[in-house]
């Protein structure tokens, strides 16, 4: 069987033979169809690139209608059960799984280059006092390249490497100090004794404690979320990412974009709408009352439903179990009964079977978040440090495409033609 689709333009009675690969077809193929040599050629519309790939890529596998997320082959359970956070970003970035002495390399690179320069405190310190985290964290992180002149050379593979250890590093420093910033305490600074997750519930939470020690529940649901969040195919934060990739500027100011995307509410604020929505509900009497409502289109159902999940969110899951064990450090979290009703209620009504609207990985987390006494604007800033190993393994897979170019999509131009400039005298006159 030929791998290849028949178009017939009606307009012209002309057909033609376009290939398949990959079940895609090569928008470029599309611009052969004209009505004439002298008009551009066909081609697709797509807001949002609901239909469109704008990439290969080996990194993550999505099948949104079956719940499977796997990173480099790997299933998301697997992974977040057996795995910790720093050997999934390696994973991600390497393409592989670690031996012990190249994994114990990477630990030790990364753990050493947690400190940043102490112009970026001062740099940290000259945001106003209310400044939120996410544009702290965004500004310091763009900056970092202004730290790091050569990681502009991104053609050299070590300097790659040195620029995505760099950043893994730093943005555990640059989150926290953002959190401590909005607090008015002094920073602190990495302690290179503790894991990822500990060092940063370090600089998050020591006072004047010698030596912080944190729960190790706490640290291991933190380097569970972390591993949840690192990657996610071609969302918006990442295809920004890729786009201001593709000009060939340094992976700082890439990263940059990416957190400038998940900083808006429709990318890394949903876990915040969802705790919204469970304190208005207030308590499990009130669900009833509430359903009804998002089904006469009077409240919406946050936390539900995906872009591309039409099924259960294998996060969503993994979540579920991790607020077990957050829990049962800090107390159960009031609302938690409220969302686990209401998720109850919503997977037994045909109204949202019929939808397949399932949770997703936003529904739970926000709860843990506020379990560990993060104010809601610090949400994205969790999501943003968990992500960025996606983030720059996507970035080196973009600059290591050939096929790639500097993004520019086509626009279909709406507005008036061959107007007659009119003189400012004549015009006022």
């Amino acid at each position: 069987m030929t791998e290849s689709l028949t178009v017939r333009d009606n307009r012209t009675g002309a057909e033609y033979e376009i290939p398949i690969t990959d079940g895609t077809i090569r928008a470029a193929d599309l611009g052969q169809i004209k009505l004439n040599d002298d008009e551009p050629g066909l081609a697709t519309y797509d807001p949002g690139f609901v239909n469109t790939a704008s990439c290969r890529s080996s990194i993550t596998y999505i099948d949104g209608d079956k719940g499977i997320l796997e990173y480099r082959g790997y299933p998301i359970e697997q992974l977040a059960e057996k795995s910790n956070f720093l050997e999934v970003a390696y994973l991600l970035i390497h393409g592989d799984l670690p031996s012990k002495e190249q994994y114990d390399a990477w630990v030790h690179e990364i753990t050493f280059h947690t400190f940043v320069h102490e112009n970026v405190k001062s740099f940290m310190h000259g945001f106003r006092y209310d400044a939120h985290p996410m544009g702290m964290l965004m500004a310091s992180v763009g900056a970092l390249s202004t730290f790091y002149p050569e990681s502009g050379r991104i053609e050299d593979p070590d300097n790659r490497h040195i620029q995505i250890v760099r950043m893994i590093a730093k943005m555990p420093t640059l989150g926290a100090w953002a959190f401590r910033h909005a607090q008015g305490k002094p920073y602190v600074y990495p302690d290179n004794d503790l894991s990822y997750a500990e060092n940063f519930l370090s600089m998050l939470f020591k006072m004047s404690e010698v030596k912080y020690a944190p729960d190790p529940r706490i640290a291991k649901a933190l380097d569970t979320l972390f591993i949840l969040h690192a990657d996610h195919e071609q969302n918006c934060s990442t295809n920004a990412v890729r786009s201001v990739g593709s000009s060939q500027v340094d992976p700082y100011s890439a990263v940059a974009a990416g957190i400038g995307a998940l900083y808006g509410p429709l990318h890394g604020g949903a876990n915040e709408a969802v705790l919204k929505m469970l304190r208005r509900i207030g308590s499990k009497d009130n669900i009833p009352a509430f359903i009804e409502g998002v089904k006469n289109g009077e409240e919406r159902l946050m936390g539900f439903g995906h872009r591309v999940y039409k099924n259960y969110d294998p996060r969503a899951k993994i979540i579920k179990k991790a607020c077990d064990d957050v829990f049962e450090v800090t107390g159960v979290n009031p609302l938690l009964e409220v969302a686990q009703e209401l998720e109850r209620i919503a997977l037994e009504d045909e109204y949202f079977v019929k939808r397949r609207l399932y949770p997703n990985v936003d529904f739970y987390s926000g709860l843990i978040y506020e379990a560990l006494e993060f104010p809601p604007e610090m949400f994205t800033v969790l999501f943003a440090i968990g992500r960025a190993p996606g983030w720059l393994a996507q970035w080196l897979e973009l600059v290591q495409d050939k096929d790639q170019k500097i993004a520019r999509p086509k626009q279909i131009y709406t507005g008036a033609r061959t107007l007659d400039f009119v003189p400012a005298e004549e015009r006022w006159a």
